[in-house]
């Protein structure tokens, strides 16, 4: 059976207990990290938002959205989160009330960068005569 990028509910966003469940994660994971309750000499050494959780629909997988302070490091960030989602989940399992212990997965939140690409953009001389309804003459 193919596999084909998991799509949210377009129109919600995802159900409201994915939503709950996915929240309830993302605080526990900021919490572990602000607590520095992950020993990991990579994860110590950033501070690690996380902007987001979300859940399959049967509440089995976790991906997680992260983001290390000033978005360096990404793809060390994200093997050290790795190496010790096992520990993570068995934090998750205990102190969130679910059936199962969903799996991890971490991801780099690239909605920043996305938004500053767009943001790039608008400020060009281009979209900026666009925008102002002159033509040139």
């Amino acid at each position: 059976m193919p596999r084909h990028h998991q799509h949210r509910d377009q129109t919600t966003g995802g159900s409201q207990r994915q939503l709950r469940v996915g929240e309830l994660i993302r605080h526990e994971l900021a919490d572990m990290f602000a607590r520095g309750d992950v020993h990991d000499p990579v994860i110590e050494r950033h501070m690690i938002t996380v902007p987001e959780v979300r859940m399959s629909a049967d509440l089995r997988l976790a991906t997680v959205y992260v983001m290390p302070l000033g978005g360096r490091d990404g793809k060390e960030v994200i093997a050290a989160l790795e190496r010790n989602k096992r520990y993570m989940r068995g934090v998750i399992a205990r102190r969130v009330n679910l059936k199962f212990a969903p799996d991890v997965r971490f991801r780099i939140d690239e909605r920043f960068d996305e938004a500053e690409r767009i943001e790039k953009l608008l400020r060009t001389p281009q979209v900026q005569r666009d925008l102002s309804g002159k033509e040139d003459q």
